[in-house]
């Protein structure tokens, strides 16, 4: 009894500002630690029993070629799979980024347009550093043409809807509500990431890699804009 009493009046103590640039911090730190950790564990061959029993526990026993569940199961993850494509993430980016700009809010238009282009010259030149193949253990159920880490759907995914849920979560005043638009943005990740391992596509370590590199970025845009507004606005206050 005394816990959540406890954390009820740590929490009144905070308003949502400090909570949300609390948040944003760990999880910038805590993603670039674990892409860290995943890099050295990766390429050194550790996580390879894990990543083959994930994706064969996708798939029908003695069958690589075919994945567990019925065949609309298959036919939905490829629909989710595209919330992470390239095409989708950049017309979803060009629609909020007119959106934004008709508001006149260039600062927030700043942040979505360095993000997205940030995440996308990232992810490549990971990709083409790493260089790591694509999983040969099962059959590919979507078509690839780069290499596997990290995963661009997912760290994409990551940097797109967790951006967007945070600029929407910042004009929306109810507590519940922001929590429900963030949490939104973090199940279409999941889901997007949890589609690339279950079509054979991806390596499950490089869906890990992707969502905490694209919620690392994603958050470290975040802070910055935070950073610039809250350095400037005493200062035109003052004028």
């Amino acid at each position: 009894m005394m816990l959540p009493l406890f954390l009820s009046r740590l929490a009144a103590r905070f308003s949502w500002g400090q909570f949300a640039t609390l948040a944003a911090v760990s999880v910038c730190a805590g993603g670039l630690w674990a892409f860290a950790a995943l890099v050295d564990e990766t390429m050194e061959g550790e996580t390879r029993a894990f990543d083959e029993a994930v994706l064969l526990a996708l798939r029908r026993p003695g069958d690589a070629a075919e994945p567990i569940g019925p065949l609309w199961l298959k036919i939905m993850m490829r629909d989710f799979t595209s919330l992470g494509s390239y095409a989708v993430l950049l017309l979803i980016g060009l629609l909020a980024l007119g959106y934004i700009l008709m508001l006149r809010k260039w600062l927030s238009a700043l942040l979505l347009a360095g993000s997205f282009s940030g995440s996308m010259l990232l992810n490549n030149l990971l990709k083409q550093g790493f260089e790591r193949p694509r999983p040969e253990l099962v059959s590919h159920l979507a078509d690839v043409y780069t290499a596997s880490f990290p995963s661009g759907h997912a760290m994409l995914s990551a940097t797109c809807y967790l951006t967007l849920g945070t600029l929407l979560a910042g004009v929306t005043h109810p507590r519940r509500l922001k929590a429900y638009i963030l949490g939104c943005a973090i199940v279409i990740v999941l889901v997007v990431g949890l589609s690339r391992v279950y079509l054979g596509v991806h390596w499950p370590t490089d869906v890990l890699a992707g969502w905490s590199l694209g919620a690392a970025w994603a958050m470290a845009c975040w802070l910055l804009l935070r950073a610039w507004i809250s350095y400037h606005a005493p200062r035109q206050k003052q004028g």
